[in-house]
């Protein structure tokens, strides 16, 4: 079971990085094969939606974490092994007898292999490994790869010297032939293995917190402390919703910080989801259906829609998602920017009172309309929060810091004039008019 989600919201929570950066999936790859990153890359494409296997992941990376186990290979096996079983295909694709690979790189990869499959051995039978009950699943699956009488010779070879010409050749036709299939499962399991052991280590060095995933429908989100792990100095929070207040309506001025608090939150619920630790000191939440978010949705110039489309459309398939009884987490930052104020003030408020009605899903609708909150503070099960602007003097100050209620600040002007703006445009007014004079 994976949580449903989308493009928009892998991409407004910079999930992957681009050229202009790196993404959240940079910040917790530290894998050692290419193979293991292949699996986290999957894993952060597709998040769980299982309480059980959510937890089951998270207690396997927070034992790690707490052993402190180094990723027990040398990635120069993983390259050799890959080379070898790849070049196998490439020869079954040619239909041809002829090797595409030398004696030497067919004996790189054999040995690569037995050194792996006896290393993979000593690692599980370990006091340790042995001891750790949430990995026993995959403990177990890999000690009954290798009680395959298959493996015996691979585990009695001694590798004090080099490997014979004739042992190649026999473990040669075991591992491309015979047994290729096990032995890419065996493969599997240590990139698996990569992955939490990598992931065990951020979550070390940052102080990265194991979230606990609760029971799906409860529309649960606790959270000490949050913060984005992106940020050199973030400004931690504590944040909270449940199914007596599963909207909340965000207010603030530009340059509050709403945007990085909303990022902080989705981030930790996404993240939660796929079983890995998260950028706060506290979390537990309850398992959703999917995750759907609106930050930055662009303009669909493909089919003609305005920012204002977008939105609607954006909304419509929300709505779908409720209708279709799922427990769904919705973030939408400025609901209705791309209309005016009057049409966006009766949407926010309609469509913020239509969520209020769904206590199974969670809401967050950030928005300068400050004047909704009127209309939405009858409805009891929305909260409202805003991040505050402080003035000292002239200059505003924020402490990105969240509090209950709501706020009017509107500073954009005092940025305006602060920024000199309406001086400069006036100055090249005067200067314009005086070219004028001059030429006549």
């Amino acid at each position: 079971m994976f949580l449903q989600t989308d493009d928009q919201t892998i991409e407004d929570l910079r999930i992957f990085g681009k050229r202009d950066g790196q993404g959240l999936f940079d910040l917790y790859n530290h894998s050692h094969t290419r193979g293991a990153e292949a699996v986290l890359k999957e894993m952060f494409t597709k998040p769980l939606s299982d309480q059980q296997e959510i937890n089951r992941r998270s207690d396997i990376i927070k034992s790690f974490a707490g052993m402190n186990i180094c990723f027990p290979f040398e990635g120069a096996l993983f390259d050799m092994a890959e080379k070898y079983l790849i070049a196998a295909d490439e020869q079954k694709k040619q239909g041809t007898q002829h090797s595409v690979l030398s004696e030497k790189e067919i004996s790189n990869g054999v040995t690569a292999l037995i050194t792996l499959v006896q290393q993979i051995k000593s690692f599980i039978n370990s006091k340790e490994v042995i001891a750790m009950e949430s990995w026993s699943k995959e403990r177990e699956a890999i000690a009954s790869f290798l009680l395959d009488p298959a493996f015996e010779p691979v585990l009695r070879e001694q590798q004090k010297g080099k490997v014979s010409y004739a042992a190649v050749t026999a473990f040669d036709l075991l591992f491309r032939l015979r047994e290729r299939n096990k032995i890419e499962q065996l493969l599997a399991q240590i990139y698996q293995l990569d992955v939490y052991l990598s992931v065990a280590k951020v979550a070390r060095e940052r102080k990265f917190v194991f979230p606990k995933a609760l029971e799906k429908g409860k529309s649960i989100l606790r959270l000490k402390g949050v913060y984005h792990p992106e940020l050199a100095k973030p400004v931690s929070n504590d944040f909270s919703m449940d199914a007596s207040n599963n909207v909340v309506f965000l207010t603030g001025a530009n340059m509050a910080g709403k945007s990085t608090f909303l990022r902080s939150v989705s981030t930790a619920i996404y993240v939660a989801h796929i079983g890995f630790p998260v950028a706060a000191e506290e979390m537990e939440f309850s398992v959703m259906d999917g995750m759907y978010t609106t930050i930055n949705l662009p303009d669909n110039l493909g089919i003609g829609a305005s920012h204002f489309y977008a939105e609607v459309l954006r909304v419509k398939k929300v709505a779908a998602e409720l209708e279709a009884g799922k427990s769904i987490f919705v973030l939408f930052d400025e609901l209705f920017r791309g209309t005016n104020v009057k049409d966006a003030h009766e949407g926010t408020v309609a469509i913020t009172k239509a969520f209020a009605g769904r206590t199974n899903s969670l809401f967050i609708i950030s928005s300068h309309i400050v004047e909704a909150g009127d209309e939405l503070s009858m409805k009891k099960n929305i909260a409202f929060h805003y991040l505050p602007t402080r003035m000292n003097g002239n200059t505003p100050l924020y402490t990105y810091t969240l509090e209950r209620g709501i706020t009017d600040d509107r500073h954009g002007m005092i940025i305006i004039r602060n920024e000199g703006i309406l001086e400069i445009l006036e100055k090249g007014k005067k200067d314009l008019q005086g070219e004028r004079l001059g030429t006549h």
